[in-house]
């Protein structure tokens, strides 16, 4: 793919964000989860496979928006700069070669939300509007700076 179509994809991208993310995204775990933060590099580490076990040694259940949702586009960007084409291109090379299994995507915020608040061991990401008590903030992926 031509470095051209690589820019087309990230200004579009950008473009869309303030009117399809017009707040933060935030990484939440259940209360229970011993987790009280990680880092950009350990939550990339995480949602890209670089990693399977959070920093504690216990072995999260990562789950992830739908593969159509522009939140995943959005987050999946800020986290790596790489667009969501390029993103399931990568899975696609993990899951093929046996490395990894890919986040399984859930079909919204609601069920996200309602996924974490019943799985110790579950790691998402919501809208930060979306957000409850019911849940834990581990990572704040500020969009608006």
């Amino acid at each position: 793919m031509s470095i051209i179509r690589y820019l087309l994809i990230a200004f579009v991208i950008l473009a869309l964000l303030p009117a399809s993310v017009s707040a933060d995204i935030v990484v939440i775990v259940n209360p229970a989860n011993k987790i009280e933060s990680l880092s950009k590099r350990q939550v990339v580490d995480l949602y890209m496979g670089r990693k399977s076990h959070f920093p504690n040694g216990t072995r999260p259940l990562r789950f992830d928006q739908p593969s159509n949702s522009n939140l995943r586009a959005v987050f999946y960007y800020q986290l790596t700069q790489m667009s969501l084409p390029s993103i399931n291109a990568y899975w696609a090379r993990l899951v093929f070669t046996g490395r990894a299994s890919a986040p399984l995507a859930l079909a919204s915020d609601d069920e996200m939300l309602e996924v974490v608040e019943k799985n110790q061991h579950a790691i998402g990401y919501i809208d930060k509007k979306y957000l409850n008590d019911r849940v834990k903030v581990i990572f704040e992926l500020n969009l608006n700076q």
